[in-house]
């Protein structure tokens, strides 16, 4: 990891509102043309299935996977959703009921502040491998951040991708607070450098949570940050996407952005609860609650 002040220099900031609003409107309209059912199919096996209510409770989280398992026998003609995202208590009780094939995302490192000891992130973020989440969703140190203390965000995010071992990091930017384009621009870099392997716009704990505007940022510092280091970085938009049309325009972002190679649910995920349903009522055109 280089020092903060190199790692600025090599990418500098160079979006206006301006060029980021017409490029988005052009996308906007892009986006119309990808309303089609395969790529619902496709937006549906990058969700990441979420449950981050403080009244779960071990006997709803083994319900939802539950469904999760079942999911093939019911729509054997679709793709399974990309992970399960939970809080760390419920790791193990997802490992042990989970069958089917994919993520276990855990909530960790202080989520969703990140305001506690770097000693408790790195404590719980090893516990939640340990107990069997292949995955980790972290909160950058917003306030650090905002204050200029650039070298102790990206320290954090280096130790605690130390006690994730193989698990991937999800680095959480909460985009809605950072307030400024360049602000995300940078801490979408510094969180690559430091070793997450996505980012991540918001925890939908705070308003504003996923917009278009950040999403067009952070994907436009992933494609810079692949071109410098031939990285492949990951991108998710989480936080009120509910609707298919904003899923097919976070979608669309992503293809025209970085390319149809991230479209995949190794490098896009979509963080949403109600959206799976959405999606499904949109494919087969009538109303599905299934999850």
């Amino acid at each position: 990891m280089e020092t903060v002040e190199k790692l600025f220099k090599k990418y500098p900031f160079k979006l206006s509102d301006a060029e980021i609003t017409y490029d988005l409107g052009k996308l906007k309209e892009e986006a119309k043309s990808n309303m089609n059912k395969d790529v619902y199919k496709q937006c549906f096996s990058c969700i990441d299935l979420t449950s981050l209510n403080h009244t779960d409770t071990v006997e709803g989280i083994e319900k939802m996977m539950s469904r999760v398992n079942k999911f093939p026998q019911y729509f054997p003609e679709m793709p399974q959703v990309g992970a399960v995202c939970i809080y760390p208590s419920m790791v193990e009780t997802a490992q042990k009921t989970l069958t089917q094939k994919i993520g276990i995302a855990a909530v960790s490192a202080g989520f969703p502040s990140s305001q506690t000891f770097l000693e408790v992130k790195i404590a719980e973020t090893a516990m939640c491998v340990l107990e069997g989440a292949s995955e980790i969703d972290i909160v950058i140190s917003v306030g650090k951040f905002l204050s200029g203390d650039y070298e102790a965000v990206a320290e954090e995010i280096s130790e605690i991708k130390s006690a994730c071992r193989n698990s991937h990091l999800k680095v959480i930017l909460e985009s809605g607070s950072l307030k400024t384009a360049e602000n995300i621009y940078k801490a979408s870099i510094l969180s690559m450098d430091a070793g997450g392997d996505f980012i991540k716009t918001s925890t939908g704990k705070t308003e504003p949570a996923a917009t278009p505007e950040a999403a067009y940022v952070m994907c436009k510092a992933i494609y810079d940050y692949y071109q410098m280091t031939g990285k492949k970085i990951g991108f998710k938009p989480a936080g009120g996407i509910v609707t298919v049309e904003e899923a097919v325009l976070y979608y669309t972002i992503v293809k025209e952005v970085l390319g149809d190679e991230w479209l995949t649910n190794e490098l896009f995920r979509i963080g949403a609860s109600r959206l799976a349903n959405n999606l499904l009522t949109a494919i087969y055109d009538k109303e599905t609650k299934y999850f």
